[in-house]
């Protein structure tokens, strides 16, 4: 993995140089976020609420025994929003979305339609990865804001319905909107952004870089998640550390 950082950096920066053909690659752009909504949303919600369910029971009850339960309200509201959303859902979308684009520039590579591209001067970067890496850059954080939501529902549910908790929902949403800023939010929208440019440039290069026959194919696909995972677990102690220096 780290031998190719510097060509999927140099990917990356190829990509951005190709967000002026966004706008004549929209239907491309459009069609890879409906694939990724439709891949993720379903997934994503049953996930998110039991996140929070499972963190509410667990903090709660800690809670509950040294007399200050109504923290948990605070505690479920920052963490989905700073933390568990972002990389849980980076998670998701490292097993789904990347996957599938790896299986998809991979199959290409291997039955060498991206030498058809080069044929007729069409580069595979403007047509294939940039469509991806906007719509999976737009669908993450979008996801994530959704999670957050969904993890406070669940852990509110979690805090009325357990009798050790006992924490109604209207108080739990009023000590969360109390301490929960905005910045919070923003805090794990950065981190969504960031690991999805990780999986989209780890996939898209892992496919581009495919070699051999099918079987590979299904070789790429799992290097590509692996070493998505590793990435997003690394870089999620290098953004927090820079975020929490600035203060955000």
């Amino acid at each position: 993995m780290f031998q190719n950082i510097g060509e999927m950096l140099i990917l990356f920066w190829k990509s951005i140089l190709a967000l002026p053909e966004a706008w004549h690659q929209r239907r491309k752009i459009s069609e890879q976020l409906v694939e990724v909504g439709n891949s993720s949303l379903l997934v994503a919600l049953v996930m998110s609420f039991f996140i929070g369910a499972v963190f509410a029971l667990y903090t709660g009850r800690e809670l509950a025994q040294v007399g200050v339960v109504d923290l948990v309200g605070e505690l479920v509201g920052i963490s989905m929003s700073k933390e568990l959303a972002p990389v849980m859902m980076a998670i998701l979308f490292a097993g789904r979305v990347g996957s599938s684009m790896t299986s998809e520039i991979g199959s290409m590579k291997i039955y060498q339609e991206l030498d058809a591209l080069h044929t007729m001067r069409i580069d595979p970067v403007v047509f294939l990865v940039m469509p991806r890496m906007v719509a999976i850059c737009v669908a993450l954080p979008l996801v994530v804001l959704f999670s957050v939501f969904i993890g406070w529902g669940g852990g509110a549910f979690i805090c009325a319905q357990d009798k050790l908790i006992g924490v109604n929902i209207m108080d739990f949403f009023h000590e969360l909107s109390t301490n929960v800023e905005l910045r919070h939010v923003a805090h794990g929208l950065i981190k969504a952004w960031v690991f999805a440019a990780v999986i989209g440039t780890v996939s898209c290069h892992q496919g581009l870089t495919t070699i051999g026959g099918p079987r590979n194919i299904g070789r790429s696909v799992t290097k590509a998640v692996v070493n998505s995972l590793v990435l997003i677990i690394v870089l999620d102690f290098f953004v927090t550390r820079f975020l929490q220096n600035l203060h955000f």
